[in-house]
């Protein structure tokens, strides 16, 4: 499977945006529209996620969806506005790692007691990568036992607090060694640049922010914070592979509200996985850089936001970003 170009990323926002001149899906007209909240303006990376998922859920659900763009606060705004509405089935937030954060640093009074997991919608795992010209790393058992015996190396990722930042803090952990020099970048595609000048010699990203240098064999993809290998990176290991537990990805998905019945929590999660296995869907994961894995069912994903919130509270109170 060949890595995405950013060409292809715009493409296929592009297509999502001329697709969704929708009309009201057969057998819809009595039932009240299910609002789908995102913390992104129209057009943003969740934005276009939640769209994607709606295109066939509006079929699969026979119920008509309207997307409800709430930014501000790294997510609160989008969380705060969901708590207010009513909790009878109509109404799906899309939960992102940065509302986990935002959650962690108690910027919200949002728990995760309040939300019932749905589906996950994607899933890109955090890889560390260095510079295949410059690294003296050339496997994944070199770089861990560099950082173990104590290299000092600079590690890159998109700016502080962010689950990159995280990233470097709770790998250092696992590795029981200090805190990493880490640089904060705008983005992923300077980081990546950057990366390849020898601003830094590690960088946290994910498989599609470094798409055209790994292809162009400048950057090398060395550890994958997954639980499972990458098919384009077959070189690079889990953490889990070198015996370090730690999973953390960028990821998206669909949440509703805790006090939901169990019977309408059911139909709709039914209704979006069958929704994501469709083809439109498929080809959407394809040109983002992802697999068939991303879309999971409501206990795994359950399982993986509790994971990201109760690891990043206490992560960031310990890097002192949370009092």
């Amino acid at each position: 499977m060949s890595l995405p170009s950013r060409r292809h990323l715009a493409m296929c926002a592009a297509a999502v945006m001329g697709a969704l001149v929708l009309g009201t899906p057969a057998g819809a007209a009595d039932k009240p529209a299910i609002e789908v909240i995102t913390h992104a303006g129209a057009g943003g990376g969740t934005d276009v996620n939640s769209r994607m998922m709606m295109l066939r859920s509006r079929r699969t659900l026979k119920q008509d969806m309207v997307v409800v763009n709430k930014r501000g606060g790294g997510g609160a705004a989008a969380m705060n506005y969901f708590m207010t509405r009513p909790a009878d089935g109509n109404t799906i937030m899309t939960f992102t790692v940065g509302h986990a954060i935002t959650m962690g640093k108690g910027k919200t009074k949002l728990e995760v007691d309040d939300l019932a997991a749905i589906a996950r919608g994607t899933n890109d795992p955090q890889i560390l990568m260095v510079n295949c010209k410059t690294s003296p790393y050339k496997t994944p058992e070199d770089f861990v036992a560099g950082m173990k015996k104590g290299d000092k190396l600079k590690f890159g990722g998109t700016q502080t607090g962010t689950i990159d930042h995280i990233t470097v803090f709770l790998w250092a952990k696992r590795l029981g060694i200090p805190m990493p020099t880490y640089i904060p970048f705008k983005g992923g595609g300077e980081l990546a640049t950057q990366l390849v000048a020898g601003a830094v010699e590690v960088g946290t990203l994910n498989l599609s922010e470094a798409a055209a240098p790994v292809e162009a064999g400048d950057i090398c993809p060395l550890v994958i914070l997954a639980h499972e290998g990458m098919a384009p990176i077959p070189k690079a290991k889990t953490a889990k592979q070198l015996g370090i537990d730690l999973v953390l990805s960028t990821t998206r998905g669909f949440v509703t509200h805790a006090g939901v019945s169990a019977e309408r929590r059911a139909a709709l999660e039914a209704g979006l996985i069958k929704a994501m296995g469709h083809s439109l869907y498929q080809a959407y994961l394809v040109n983002s850089g992802l697999d068939a894995t991303s879309p999971q069912p409501s206990g795994p994903w359950g399982e993986q936001i509790k994971s990201m919130v109760n690891q990043f509270g206490p992560a960031l109170k310990e890097m002192g970003l949370v009092k």
